[in-house]
């Protein structure tokens, strides 16, 4: 059968693309934009990154401009958003209005590309306006979306907000200069003008994409699902030694980020102690990442270890190896790459349902999945359901290894790095046609 890149190169065209994203290693859409750089390349494709910060050693990156031509933009947009929500530091990176960047346009990996695969672009990289030129050349202009921003006016996660669905304005972010006419209905405004609708939008899951068809920018554009790729080398795991700890695990950038439900974690140790005493005492909790207030883990009822920040495949492997279940409290998440590593790992996921978890976790098959719940005590007692659940797998060795054999399954049919690959050049031969 012919593949996507032979019908390309058949037409006399080496197919060239340009991945542009802010990083090429920090944060979650810089490792998932690299690694879908290297699967285009592994199939043929000419595939590079333009970034404003260069961490690797790739020779297919290639930084946009030097530091004071990168800072310009990246303070000006700052300053605007300083002013304009009455110089609150808390919420300032929180929020992003594509007013000011590079003019990426005239770059020779985007005049030469024929498809730009836009990813994480803020910060003083590219504007709005420079997305609408580069949507000008004709050429297919892909962008994969890692959050909400491309819905919204200015913020990243509407969390419970809905003015998405309408016209952004009065925003939560914005504090004492919250209004109709804030500078969220404004960006909401300039988004609606200024970006074409020939631009195809990739949600990396179907929340995000259900998200998307809710809100008023783009229920009428364009949008397909295709997920992150997570080549990962599948881990065999040895049979659990008799009386040895069950580690449930916990990992983030930042332990204490709203958004990770920290408190809930504590409290589903609490629940587990209480409600579950023959169980709890063989509970290990595995904490990693930074936290910029240790007391944050104070309360924890079951034996508990805090790594700090883990760097490098390497020793994010060795973790979960020798970890047994994962816990993610998020109150919402994109596409939660852990939980996919978790699978790949052989740790059991134990996750609330409210984002893309759901495109990773099958209910009872390849993890658990529980409700959200806003409420503390609540959500605490559900999770800790879910570890007792997962903790009855772990223990049964026939359970355990059906389970450990569909969570690998289930990694390497739906984020293979060949897969995701394929679907992004099908999705750009359409789009040529």
């Amino acid at each position: 059968m012919e593949s996507v890149t032979d019908t390309w190169n058949i037409a006399g065209n080496n197919m060239k693309i340009t991945i542009i994203n802010k990083s090429d290693s920090t944060g979650g859409a810089a490792v998932v934009s690299r690694r879908l750089m290297e699967a285009l390349r592994a199939q043929g494709v000419d595939a590079r990154m333009l970034v404003a910060e260069k961490l690797t050693d790739s020779p297919y990156v290639e930084r946009a401009a030097d530091a004071l031509r990168l800072k310009i933009p990246f303070l000006k947009e700052r300053l605007g958003i300083f002013i304009e929500n009455g110089f609150n530091r808390e919420n300032l990176f929180k929020i992003d209005t594509g007013a000011d960047g590079l003019p990426l346009w005239r770059h020779h990996l985007v005049e030469g590309a024929d498809a730009v695969l836009l990813n994480w672009v803020n910060q003083g990289f590219l504007s709005l306006k420079g997305v609408a030129k580069i949507a000008a050349f004709g050429k297919p202009v892909i962008w994969t979306m890692h959050d909400m921003w491309n819905m919204t006016g200015i913020c990243h996660h509407a969390g419970d907000c809905t003015h998405f669905r309408q016209e952004c304005g009065s925003c939560f972010l914005m504090g004492n200069h919250s209004g109709p006419h804030d500078l969220s209905r404004r960006i909401w405004l300039k988004k609606r003008d200024i970006l074409p609708a020939s631009i195809c939008y990739v949600a990396v899951s179907r929340w995000l994409a259900k998200k998307a068809g809710e809100s008023s920018l783009l229920r009428h554009s364009h949008v397909e699902v295709i997920p992150n790729a997570f080549p990962l080398e599948v881990m065999e795991k040895g049979e659990r030694s008799e009386g040895a700890k069950l580690r449930i695990l916990f990992g983030a950038a930042r332990l204490d980020d709203p958004i990770k439900g920290l408190p809930m974690l504590v409290e589903m140790t609490k629940v587990l102690r209480r409600d579950y005493p023959e169980l709890a005492p063989r509970l290990e909790l595995v904490t990693f990442g930074n936290i910029r207030d240790a007391r944050n883990l104070e309360g924890i009822a079951i034996s508990h270890t805090h790594l700090g920040m883990v760097r490098g495949e390497e020793a994010l492997r060795k973790i979960y190896g020798e970890g047994d279940i994962l816990v993610s409290a998020s109150s919402y998440e994109t596409l939660p790459g852990t939980l996919v590593e978790a699978q790949a790992y052989g740790c059991i996921p134990v996750s609330f349902d409210r984002g893309g978890q759901s495109d990773i976790v099958d209910h009872l098959s390849t993890g658990w999945l529980v409700r959200y719940s806003d409420d503390v005590s609540e959500g605490g007692a559900r999770l800790a359901e879910g570890v007792a659940w997962a903790a009855g797998i772990a223990d049964n060795p026939d359970s355990r290894r059906e389970m450990l054999a569909g969570m690998r399954k289930s990694v390497r049919d739906r984020f293979s790095a060949e897969a995701v690959a394929d679907a992004y050049l099908r999705l750009i031969v359409a789009m040529k046609r």
